[in-house]
């Protein structure tokens, strides 16, 4: 067996040593990643890695909050035999036997953001959908080896280099035997890693959002959605779905923050975007509160009773039909206003990729594909929409479909400094709390104009 050697520069590095075994352990970039997934496997791993709520977890952070991204994982685990160290934090490692070196733990963590990579690569957030196994991965890898290469020689200085793709943090832990020098030590580091690895891969949790709809909380809103919609939902953990349901439970915070309840959670309109598993957490307390919901089955599950927050569910139900009209119509009516879409950098135009780009929840096809963060405050201005009933229950004030047909290039052209002045940087837009105020107040006033 030839071995497999790659080079790992650290952007912060320490060193321990214990008995047969040391670790050198720090940050490193993404883009390091690129000749780890060359060199190591997955084949020292004992939990092969799968597409699921844990890669889409990943992936959802890694979109929304990479500056902070390494505090919320623990990284990937690599075992190599040997090891030499080198200038500027670099170290050669070499794997000799793939059966017991190479990544030994954090496979989802490879899997997604080799994912990751591949998106940015082709510029296509459908390979997500297509990734399925560590399998798909490798073979997507090979198959886009001049894609991925072409992304990874990119300099910040490009006019399409996108920082957030590859220039973010990834705690990496290396262990390597203590004394090279020493075959004793060594067979010792060798016999080590099997058991290391082992107990490395045994803490595996429910999700919230499985324990969510464990309990029922999530049936009102699944009884909303149109079926083919519904049958795409991944509403528990490895059911296969495409859909993630956080995302579902974020837009349904739009209609519920217009209810006038004792005690409603404040959600910030960026976090919506930005901070999905903060709202499906407040989503999980509010709904398990007795005048929302109430046992049924001893006090496992529950049942919602509360008519006003079932409205509310009834229009989150539309959102994502909604969402994927605005991502669908929003280049066109940028275009109305004088702009050229396909200039953005961020944009992608679907006559220039391999794979049809579709819209996330319908699966339409559009002709440009670019990130959501453009469209949030968009998504996020139906809010003004809703309006509430005498009877506490909301509604829409006018069709909402129709509304956007006839008003979206008026709103957009309100919407165009916001975009002008952060660059068209989706990170930005869609984290800005200010995007959506002046969001909310364009479709409001439209509103107004249409019912005057």
């Amino acid at each position: 067996m030839n071995p497999n050697t790659v080079i790992v520069r650290f952007e912060t590095v320490a060193e321990q040593t214990a008995g047969p075994v040391r670790r050198i352990i720090g940050f490193t970039r993404a883009r390091e990643l690129f000749s780890l997934i060359d060199s190591a496997d997955l084949e020292a791993n004992p939990r092969s890695a799968k597409a699921g709520p844990v890669t889409e977890s990943i992936l959802e952070s890694i979109t929304e909050t990479p500056d902070t991204f390494v505090f919320k994982t623990k990284g990937i685990l690599v075992g190599a035999s040997s090891y030499e160290k080198l200038q500027r934090n670099r170290y050669r490692l070499t794997f000799e036997n793939t059966k017991i070196e190479g990544i030994l733990d954090g496979g989802h963590n490879t899997l997604a953001l080799g994912t990751h990579i591949l998106v940015h690569a082709l510029g296509d957030n459908a390979i997500k959908r297509k990734v399925r196994t560590w399998a798909d991965f490798k073979e997507f890898w090979e198959e886009h080896r001049d894609e991925v290469e072409d992304l990874r020689a990119r300099k910040a200085s490009d006019d399409d280099y996108d920082s957030s793709a590859l220039d973010f943090l990834i705690p990496l832990e290396v262990l390597v035997p203590s004394n090279l020098e020493d075959d004793e030590s060594t067979d010792a580091f060798n016999s080590s890693l099997l058991s290391i690895c082992s107990a490395r891969n045994n803490n595996v949790q429910l999700t919230l959002e499985t324990k969510a709809g464990k309990k029922g909380f999530y049936e009102v809103l699944r009884s909303a959605l149109p079926m083919e919609i519904e049958e795409r939902v991944e509403w528990k953990s490895n059911d296969g779905g495409d859909v993630k349901v956080r995302d579902l439970i974020a837009l349904s915070w739009i209609p519920l923050s217009k209810l006038d309840l004792d005690d409603m959670p404040k959600i910030l309109p960026q976090n919506i975007y930005r901070n999905k598993g903060e709202c499906a957490k407040l989503f999980d307390d509010f709904m398990s509160r007795d005048d929302v919901s109430r046992a049924t089955d001893g006090e496992y599950t529950r049942k919602v009773h509360n008519k006003q927050v079932m409205s509310a569910l009834k229009l989150a139900g539309m959102l994502p039909t909604l969402y994927d009209k605005i991502y669908k119509d929003f280049p066109e009516a940028y275009k109305a206003n004088g702009g050229k879409f396909g200039n953005i950098n961020v944009v992608k135009v679907a006559a220039n990729m391999r794979t049809q780009p579709t819209t996330y929840f319908t699966e339409r096809n559009v002709d440009y594909s670019y990130p959501d963060g453009l469209i949030m405050p968009l998504v996020y201005g139906l809010k003004a929409l809703i309006q509430v009933e005498d009877n506490g229950t909301v509604a829409w004030a006018t069709e909402p479909m129709k509304f956007l047909d006839e008003h979206l290039a008026v709103i957009v052209r309100k919407y165009r400094p916001v975009l002008d002045a952060f660059r068209f940087d989706p990170q930005k837009v869609g984290k800005n709390e200010g995007s959506y105020d002046l969001i909310y107040d364009a479709f409001e006033t439209q509103l107004e104009r249409q019912s005057a």
